[in-house]
């Protein structure tokens, strides 16, 4: 949100009151306390009819430092962020001299007293960032203000951004070659420097500049990232309005902001993820392959028994299967009820799904149809949203007629919640739980919160919600959603998929970009509709899709008015699906391992270039390849021709489907056929395979291969995680002629990349290099 007109001149009906000066600084118990009044104070009169700032800086965790910009501090207190890894003790103030100072761990905050107002953070000696001169502000509009809030949300749907009488902004510098990723899922270009981003959450699919999962936190190249603890609507300006600043304003009388320190990249998400919550972990049944019944498509349980038969004759492992909408009547969402007329069996066919080794997904969303005799219910108990004169809120886009469930209301939310445990009782594995980010403004909640602050916190509420149920039946690991919307926190409550995608290779682009925009604000497990949403793909899409999506952390075949069955393309889309789900099963030792890192530090299963080599400059701005997990560099192919160029980093890396080489820093172009693209295993590491790739839950030890690459030396350590969470750890020394393996005793191996397996005995194993 732009305030000002060119460097020099506000907008017309906008007045800024900046923080001139640290007027007084104050330290004790932890906290800097800093009066920042808006005009340089030069004698006593000064003080008189003159705004200040309060700014105020604490620290919730080491090497996290907190600052609150305060213009009137007697409103209420508004919901913010649930920072789950907040603790007390945190934080050494004191003023020495002129300097005011709150360190954390190895992040220090400076006040300098005096004017131009100077507020800089420091790792160390080394400045990070700042905010100085005309930084920090409080603005107010005239009614007739020539501001534009930005089309932040879904217009039609009455849900855009509020419009505010007053602003709070805070302005830090951005430095030469300075690079700022994350902001949520976002669609456009990885780097986010020149965006306007508005954090606000929309139903806008993956072609445009709304966003799904809003997430106001940003990472930084130069070693810190920021968090804006407010969960309503955040407008950064990215070196878009002050080209040599991230600005960032909230409406309202108060703004609230955290510099994150760390250094490189994934330790600033380790510490953030610290912060705002770890991962959970999912079950390793959710790695598998998921086939939906798409949405508008025409199915019941024949139709349903009919595909999953066809996967299981074409030998293509399915994992789960997912009921989208009509699961339940028309006119009927959400009623938590199987439609009669398709499914007159629910248990026994919920039964005969098991009975074919499949988890089962149903699709939910927080809204209730009017038509549904939920609705009624839910009304006479007070339990959904409503308008400022007591009625119900409703409209009739979506689901005529439909309210949505006040999940501020704890008897509202044990009373959703109920209906869930209806469905678990039945045979129900896992819940999609689709929307929630049309959340209106012109409503009151049961708690008194702000519509405004609601409207991306809604999502989180919702999503809990689910994802409590889960726990409560299937047990801590084993809940798991499909999750659409989410803020702050909602990578506490996996999975994510990147929504509405249309089918062709600029859609498949900007998902991925999606997809790594997320990763760089905390979230690790991530999924997307395999072959895109709407419309039918061509063959060529939809197989270089298939490989993309079995090569992300999770997998589903999904689409609007159309089956996503590999069948219904031609004959080659079942061998390449086939090819690509095996892989990815036969690779679960490594990839159940890199979630459970993930749980582990919040660094995502899929890594940004950018995340997993801030050191070469040249991975900066790539959105186009990525890490996953540690060891594997994928970089899915985007094109008709099957031409695709990549960027391997220093090192040599050697083709895990072909066992050709290539060495690194270099650019490369090549040409697939779509049962191949560029996937590259990093110089030294050790991949482990498993023996079995029909299904993802397995006992990885039995007859696991351990894959030595060349390169390195020394010891090192390979952790392989059960899907029972057990966990084996094999040492690995490395020699000029040798590597020596040792482990737990068992039917496992290792061998050279592309040589022949050698069996332990006794745990141990040793090959010799050529």
């Amino acid at each position: 949100m732009k305030f000002t007109d060119g460097f020099w001149q506000l907008r017309p009906g906008v007045t800024a009151l900046y923080a001139s000066e640290a007027y007084d600084l104050v330290a004790s118990d932890g906290r800097l306390v800093v009066t920042a009044p808006t005009k340089v104070i030069e004698r006593r009169g000064d003080t008189l009819n003159r705004p200040v700032l309060t700014v105020t800086l604490t620290s919730p965790l080491e090497g996290v430092i907190g600052v609150r910009i305060e213009h009137f501090s007697g409103g209420r207190e508004e919901i913010g962020f649930d920072l789950v890894g907040a603790e007390p003790g945190h934080g050494d103030a004191e003023v020495v001299g002129d300097a005011g100072l709150l360190r954390s761990g190895d992040l220090t905050a400076r006040v300098t007293r005096g004017a131009p107002w100077n507020l800089e953070f420091l790792s160390g000696e080394t400045r990070l960032t700042g905010s100085g001169h005309k930084a920090q502000a409080y603005l107010q509009l005239a009614s007739d203000a020539q501001v534009d809030p930005g089309p932040v949300g879904n217009a039609r749907a009455r849900t855009d951004g509020p419009r505010s009488h007053t602003y709070l902004h805070e302005q830090l510098d951005l430095g030469v070659g300075e690079l700022v990723y994350g902001l949520g899922e976002r669609f456009g270009p990885l780097v986010k420097n020149g965006q306007t981003v508005d954090v606000w959450n929309a139903d806008g699919g993956t072609s445009s500049e709304q966003a799904y999962k809003n997430v106001p936190f940003y990472l930084s190249n130069r070693g810190y990232g920021v968090l804006v603890d407010h969960p309503g609507h955040v407008s950064f300006e990215v070196g878009s309005e002050a080209v040599e600043r991230v600005q960032f304003s909230v409406s309202g009388e108060s703004l609230q902001y955290y510099v994150i320190g760390g250094g490189a990249p994934a330790e600033v998400i380790d510490r953030y993820t610290r912060l705002t919550g770890r991962p959970a972990s999912v079950p390793a049944w959710s790695y598998g392959l998921w086939l939906s019944t798409s949405f508008t498509t025409d199915y019941d349980e024949a139709t349903v028994t009919s595909f999953i038969d066809a996967m299981a004759e074409h030998r293509v492992p399915l994992s789960v299967f997912h009921f989208d909408c009509f699961w339940m009547r028309e006119f009927n969402w959400t009623d938590f009820e199987w439609d009669s007329r398709t499914f007159p069996d629910p248990e026994g066919m919920l039964e005969r799904l098991h009975a074919k080794d499949l988890r089962v997904c149903v699709w939910i969303n927080p809204y209730i149809a009017q038509r549904a005799p939920l609705f009624a219910e839910a009304k006479e108990l007070g339990y959904l949203v409503t308008r400022p004169n007591g009625d119900v809120w409703q409209w009739d886009l979506w689901q005529a007629g439909m309210g949505f469930v006040d999940f501020t209301n704890p008897d509202a939310k044990r009373w959703y919640q109920d209906k869930l445990r209806a469905l678990l009782d039945q045979g129900v594995d896992a819940f999609k739980t689709d929307f929630g980010e049309r959340i209106p403004l012109d409503v009151e909640y049961f708690d008194g919160s702000s519509p405004e602050r609601m409207h991306n916190w809604y999502t989180q509420l919702y999503n809990q919600a689910v994802f409590e149920v889960l726990e409560e039946r299937r047990g801590s690991g084993e809940a798991v959603l499909f999750a659409r919307s989410a803020t702050v926190g909602g990578q506490r409550l996996p999975v994510h998929w990147g929504g509405d995608s249309t089918s062709t290779f600029d859609s498949m682009a900007e998902t991925l970009r999606g997809g790594l925009s997320l990763a760089m604000s905390g979230f690790a497990f991530w999924s997307h509709d395999i072959g895109g949403f709407e419309g039918m793909p061509d063959p060529a899409v939809f197989k270089r899709w298939v490989a993309f999506g079995l090569l992300s952390s999770h997998s589903r075949l999904h689409g609007s008015s159309s089956y996503r069955v590999p069948w219904a393309f031609d004959e080659e889309a079942v061998e390449i699906t086939r090819r690509f789900a095996s892989l990815k099963l036969s690779l679960m030792p490594y990839l159940l391992a890199a979630g459970a890192e993930a749980t582990r530090s919040g660094i995502p299963l899929m890594r940004p270039m950018a995340l997993a080599f801030p050191d070469d400059p040249a991975t900066a701005y790539l959105d186009r390849q990525y890490l996953l997990g540690s060891d594997l560099l994928v970089a899915p192919v985007l094109t008709a021709t099957g031409e695709v160029e990549f960027y391997v980093p220093e090192g040599r890396w050697t083709s895990l489907l072909s066992g050709e080489t290539r060495v690194g820093p270099r650019w490369y172009r090549e040409t697939h056929g779509f049962d191949s693209l560029p996937l590259y295993v990093r110089e030294g590491a050790v991949l482990p395979i498993g023996a079995r790739d029909d299904r993802p839950d397995y006992d990885y030890l039995d007859g696991l291969t351990l894959e030595v690459y060349p390169g390195g030396s020394g010891s090192s350590e390979l952790r392989v995680v059960q899907p029972d969470g057990v966990e084996a750890v094999f040492a690995v020394e490395r020699s000029a002629d040798r590597v020596r393996v040792s482990g737990a005793p068992g039917s496992w191996g290792a061998r050279l990349a592309g040589g022949e397996r050698i069996d332990s005995v006794d745990g141990r194993l040793e090959l010799e290099l050529d």
